[in-house]
């Protein structure tokens, strides 16, 4: 579940403060659109977390052979170009883009946006925020991302320049030419 704050009336929460606020409480899941509105989620529950868990670790097995750049799990906040601080449930970064970062760059909220991001949508999650999400990345600079919707058993796939495709599951993604010879088996 996902809670939006606006806390305009009493305080313009801007990158700072936010990132601040996110220091100050840990134990929170925290991201911050671009209309500066503040986004509290709800903690994973144990088949999502697991769902997410796998999802990483194929990525992260497919960069280990390849080598091609970084995979960050959805504890990563990146501050966006568009101005939101968003986290993905996975995140995957080139490495030209990622060394092209100061090292405190790298230890703050990363100013830049994935080339690839999964969305796992829980069963408490609505859809069209989580749309609306990946049309950010999209405008920010996303590559390719996965939107994975189980209670639908589809998977909206976002590409620069391109209309949504939706695909059913079962399915075999592709990591197409971002991230070239993966492939993830997805039949939930």
């Amino acid at each position: 579940m996902i809670t939006v704050l606006n806390l305009n009336p009493i305080t313009k929460l801007t990158r700072e403060k936010f990132v601040q606020l996110c220091q100050a409480n840990p134990e929170l899941q925290l991201e911050r659109n671009p209309q500066r509105e503040l986004i509290i989620m709800s903690p994973v529950v144990g088949e999502s977390g697991q769902k997410e868990a796998n999802l990483i670790v194929d990525i992260s097995l497919w960069n280990r052979k390849t080598q091609l750049g970084i995979v960050f799990s959805s504890s990563t906040i990146f501050s966006l170009p568009g101005g939101g601080d968003r986290s993905p449930d996975v995140a995957w970064v080139s490495l030209e883009k990622w060394e092209n970062l100061t090292q405190q760059e790298r230890e703050s909220f990363p100013p830049i946006c994935p080339d690839f991001v999964i969305e796992l949508r829980s069963k408490s999650d609505r859809l069209s925020p989580l749309q609306a999400k990946m049309r950010e990345y999209l405008e920010s600079g996303l590559l390719l991302g996965w939107l994975i919707n189980p209670q639908q058993k589809q998977v909206e796939i976002y590409r620069q320049n391109q209309e949504v495709e939706i695909v059913t599951m079962p399915i075999i993604l592709s990591g197409e030419n971002i991230l070239p010879g993966l492939n993830v088996m997805l039949d939930y």
